[in-house]
């Protein structure tokens, strides 16, 4: 087996998943909501602008994934909504991981104030 460096990183972050202090049916239930939330927010303005962010939403096994893919969500509702509306949308979205990330991973305060 050859080892690059996004077999590492994904062994790693599968050993730190399995440490984030959530137990297995609440991360499921909470990975179900979040998933959910995500794709209402496609049907309703910005899938037909990108839909290969469907499907990575639909693909994503696990909080961390659902996490990582706030950018592209951000952007594809941005493209249809404006950017403000976008902000206010992910906003929502983005509570929804309280508690269920890695200390490393959830959002800081911004220091602009917004």
């Amino acid at each position: 087996m050859r080892w690059t460096t996004s077999n590492i990183v994904s062994g790693m972050q599968t050993l730190l998943s399995k440490n984030s202090g959530v137990d297995g049916r609440q991360s499921v239930e909470a990975l179900a909501d979040i998933r959910r939330a995500m794709l209402d927010e496609l049907a309703i303005c910005a899938y037909r602008v990108n839909p290969t962010v469907e499907m990575s939403v639909t693909g994503a096994t696990d909080i961390q994934d659902l996490w990582y893919l706030r950018g592209d969500l951000m952007a594809a509702i941005a493209a249809t909504d404006g950017e403000a509306a976008a902000k206010r949308k992910m906003a929502h979205i983005s509570t929804m991981f309280k508690g269920l990330l890695p200390r490393g991973l959830s959002s800081r305060p911004s220091p602009l104030g917004d």
